[in-house]
């Protein structure tokens, strides 16, 4: 059957309407962090995914923000997903793990790479423009196994 998931980062407490858009094509939303608001999470669910998971990152230190989990570990049509904000405080061996895919936020900076059969995607931030980098997110596809990622940068 497979899955397609949705992966964004950073909206520090903006939600684009291109974002809900790709949310209600998604199987799963998964925030990496820095969601800034909880109206972000209650529109991201009210935009009908399957599931949203999200992690606090740095800015979310107030309630209710602040009760999200520092990182997530998930099984998703048998692959497993870890999600941390910032990939420098990866706290685990990825692959002696049993993960496939590590998603991190943080940067801002769009980044796919695999590194020992282990797949890291930061999809960049769909939030307030930083400097010149994109506004991006992506899509983790899982289909029989198969892990595969396709960066979306958003026209703003």
């Amino acid at each position: 059957m497979g899955q397609k998931l949705l992966v964004i980062s950073d909206t520090h407490g903006l939600l684009r309407p291109g974002v809900l858009e790709l949310a209600g094509q998604a199987d799963a939303v998964l925030h990496a962090g820095d969601v800034g608001k909880l109206e972000i999470l209650n529109a991201l669910r009210e935009a009908e995914p399957g599931k949203v998971y999200a992690i606090r990152g740095n800015v979310d230190r107030t309630s209710p923000l602040n009760a999200l989990p520092e990182t997530l570990m998930l099984e998703l049509e048998g692959v497993w997903i870890y999600l941390l904000h910032d990939l420098a405080q990866l706290d685990l061996v990825p692959a002696a793990a049993g993960v496939r895919v590590v998603i991190s936020g943080h940067t801002h900076q769009p980044k796919l790479e695999e590194r020992g059969g282990v797949l890291y995607l930061n999809p960049g931030s769909v939030g307030p423009r930083r400097f010149r980098l994109p506004v991006a997110c992506a899509w983790l596809h899982i289909i029989d196994g198969r892990v595969t990622a396709e960066p979306v940068t958003l026209e703003v």
